[in-house]
């Protein structure tokens, strides 16, 4: 629980560090840029886990957001973080990832450099009462219909975004099946069985 009640790398817009900070100070200053990590974990159903926020969360509570999210603690790498926060959060472990991009949260609360990693599960899930209220598989048809409604983090909306630009550049071949009917998705875990072999 480090990354939650310690401190965090501070770091500069190309994620040089450059500093440590308390990481209760880095909510409401953003100036100051940390670290965080996405996993999206996806069933077999290529259903999407949400988490929803617990509603202590000071930041956007009540909402449903990424299956998994976390600062990193100092000194440890992304992946390591996308580990130790799929624990902490979901009680997941020993399942493969793979890295899927960077990206950059810069508003008027928080800024963040952020990784976001993608895994398949289907087994138990123990989440984390004191961080999420709830948590369900959705549709990517479901995300899409609920998209603007208010139910979602702007983060997460912000994430299936950057989500699907990463799924269109694996455009479909004719007959591969597809994220949700009438996309033109590629099958994702084909790709990511043949990226962990």
């Amino acid at each position: 629980m480090a990354s939650k009640e310690g401190m965090v790398d501070l770091v500069s817009d190309d994620d040089q560090v450059v500093g440590q900070v308390q990481r209760s100070e880095c909510h409401g200053n953003p100036n100051l840029i940390h670290r965080a990590v996405h996993v999206l974990l996806m069933n077999d159903q290529r259903q999407l886990l949400l988490q929803k926020r617990s509603q202590t969360k000071e930041i956007q509570p009540g909402k449903w957001d990424t299956s998994v999210g976390g600062h990193l603690s100092p000194g440890e790498t992304y992946r390591q973080a996308a580990v130790r926060e799929m624990f902490e959060e979901l009680g997941v472990a020993g399942v493969p990832l793979t890295e899927l991009y960077c990206s950059k949260i810069r508003n008027t609360v928080e800024s963040e450099n952020i990784r976001t990693f993608l895994t398949t599960y289907n087994g138990a899930i123990t989440f984390a009462p004191d961080e999420i209220d709830e948590i369900r598989f959705w549709s990517s048809c479901e995300i899409d219909a609920a998209l603007g409604s208010g139910c979602f983090t702007p983060n997460f909306e912000e994430e299936w975004q950057m989500f699907n630009d990463w799924l269109r550049r694996y455009q479909a071949k004719c007959g591969e099946r597809a994220l949700c009917a009438g996309d033109s998705f590629p099958d994702l875990f084909c790709i990511l069985h043949e990226q962990e072999s």
